[in-house]
């Protein structure tokens, strides 16, 4: 696969936007959540200690100059990071991704069973409209679900649990959205990265999606294949009573109503996250 397969995401044009486009939180003083139209990165590192960083996710397609721009206002001009995590490689998560590594030799890690949709050798199943009534959830059938090859940056997170350059963070493995989601946890202050594992969204209606109305709720019905996996994966990220959580989709909560929305989350979880019926419902 070639350059011009890498970036195919460069030709996809996706007219969904946030209130909260182009704005960041800091969450921690080192956990900056940034929001690149419907989706958040997080650049992990703190500036003014520092001008050393990682990259969680690179956001939407058609997305590079605004997310090298935000770090160069954190960082300085010729900022790079040390490393970019992927928590998953769905376009919204790895679509400027190409685009960035053409000036970045940075090295990508990722979990192992999600190498082969960032390797060029698998497609993700296509966005499935029946899981919901939302319109972003109708549209989903058409958001690109090709994988990307980026062989010569990608390789697979350290089997010890360890993340490379986040001394004190964990990779925990959280299936059930992609086979390989992974969800980033530290001790310490009890922060959680939890990607697309479970959002603070109802990702599937594009008002909310545009108004960014906080709510608890699963993960994205419309890409999620495995629903026996994700809800054991919210029980293990639910376990660890995370004092602050920034996810994929939606503001970043914390403490009381991250802890009471998420034990929510878990007691109703099939009211809330798990549609009715769908292609990848059991």
């Amino acid at each position: 696969m070639d350059q011009t397969q890498d970036n195919k995401f460069e030709e996809t044009f996706l007219p969904m936007t946030s209130i909260g486009n182009g704005m960041g939180v800091a969450v921690r003083s080192d956990v900056y959540c940034y929001t690149d139209q419907i989706v958040n990165l997080v650049v992990a590192g703190n500036p003014s200690e520092t001008n050393e960083f990682v990259l969680i996710d690179t956001g939407m397609p058609k997305s590079a100059d605004q997310i090298q721009d935000m770090i160069k206002e954190r960082f300085g001009e010729n900022a790079i990071p040390k490393a970019i995590i992927l928590t998953h490689g769905h376009f919204d998560h790895v679509g400027s991704i190409a685009a960035l590594l053409e000036d970045w030799n940075t090295p990508v890690y990722a979990h192992e069973k999600e190498l082969p949709y960032l390797t060029g050798k698998k497609d993700y199943p296509p966005g499935d409209p029946n899981v919901d009534s939302g319109l972003v959830a109708k549209m989903s059938p058409m958001f690109p679900n090709h994988g990307i090859d980026i062989s010569k940056h990608i390789q697979a997170l350290p089997s010890d649990g360890t993340v490379p350059n986040m001394n004190g963070w964990k990779w925990i493995h959280t299936p059930g959205h992609t086979p390989g989601h992974i969800s980033l946890f530290r001790e310490q202050d009890r922060t959680l990265i939890a990607g697309d594992a479970f959002v603070t969204v109802k990702q599937e209606s594009l008002y909310k999606v545009m108004t960014q109305a906080q709510e608890i709720s699963g993960p994205p019905r419309y890409y999620t294949t495995d629903w026996d996996a994700a809800f054991e994966s919210v029980k293990k990220l639910e376990a660890l009573k995370p004092q602050a959580a920034v996810t994929g989709h939606g503001i970043p909560m914390s403490g009381d109503e991250l802890t009471e929305n998420l034990r929510y989350l878990v007691d109703h979880f099939d009211e809330i996250a798990k549609p009715e019926s769908g292609e990848y419902v059991n």
